[in-house]
């Protein structure tokens, strides 16, 4: 694994808010090049929103986003920004009449001049980010005729086209099936192996655990705990951010991570 000591982002004591409610509160979390770092956390912890202020798309109410060379996130504009770091969202304009490779061509507009010029290598690093997602073979094909799944890796390969440094996803996997899952998350993995910084949400623990290098625990807005997956994922910090009794084991690609089983009604209780 390709990995610097230094962080390529990093935020510090992190606020974030929409309108006067707080949502984010006092986050400190660096992503490291060549590691995947998993934001996870109960529905309305403030993943997303952590992550999208690491983009400095939401402005912090306090505390600051600072990327390896000393830059500030919030000063910095849209194309400079759209150079060094590149996000996944959970929803994407829904384009009709257009080319996947059309669509993933947009990832190169902070490396183009006017009028598209200027980037020599644009259409090398768009083929690449095509292949790399398993897209090739629909490159001609309108975007709206593709199934979900094959929309969601239409976008990954739009940032990959970005060619940044840092890579920033929003539950990538959510409704996509098995393969789909699978696949998105390998390349995910790759990513980090090849050096780039990865910070991911992921509502699935075991996927968690799997890709990621190191976790982070949200709980109403606040970190509770972060370290590696065996570090923050454990039985007793995991029932208690969820509140439902959780069983953690070892399994045999990663841990294994189960809500204890439902307690079922006797036949007679049900009959009585």
């Amino acid at each position: 694994m390709t990995t610097t000591g230094a962080s390529a982002l990093r935020a510090d004591d992190v606020s974030l808010a929409y309108g006067r409610a707080r949502i984010v509160h006092g986050a400190s979390v660096s992503l490291e090049p060549g590691q995947v770092t998993a934001l996870v956390g109960p529905n309305g912890s403030g993943k997303s929103t952590l992550l999208r202020g690491l983009t400095a798309l939401h402005r912090p109410t306090g505390g600051s986003v600072v990327f390896a060379d000393g830059a500030d996130a919030s000063g910095l504009g849209e194309r400079e920004l759209a150079r060094r770091i590149a996000l996944l969202a959970q929803s994407h304009p829904d384009p009709s009449g257009v080319s996947v490779r059309e669509v993933v061509a947009y990832g190169r507009f902070a490396h183009r001049g006017r009028f598209r010029s200027g980037d020599p290598r644009g259409a090398e690093v768009i083929e690449r980010a095509m292949a790399a997602t398993g897209i090739a073979e629909l490159a001609e094909q309108s975007v709206a005729q593709l199934s979900g799944g094959q929309r969601q890796r239409v976008w990954l390969a739009t940032c990959l086209a970005q060619e940044t440094g840092i890579v920033l996803l929003d539950e990538p996997t959510t409704f996509l099936d098995v393969r789909y899952q699978r696949e998105i998350l390998e390349i995910v993995r790759d990513l980090a192996d090849d050096g780039v910084a990865v910070g991911i949400v992921l509502h699935d623990l075991e996927q968690a655990a799997e890709v990621a290098d190191r976790v982070v625990l949200l709980v109403h807005g606040r970190i509770v705990a972060t370290g590696t997956p065996e570090e923050v994922l454990t039985a007793e910090r995991l029932s208690a951010a969820y509140e439902v009794p959780i069983d953690v084991e070892p399994g045999a690609s990663g841990l294994r991570i189960r809500p204890q089983r439902l307690r079922r009604r006797s036949a007679a209780s049900r009959a009585a």
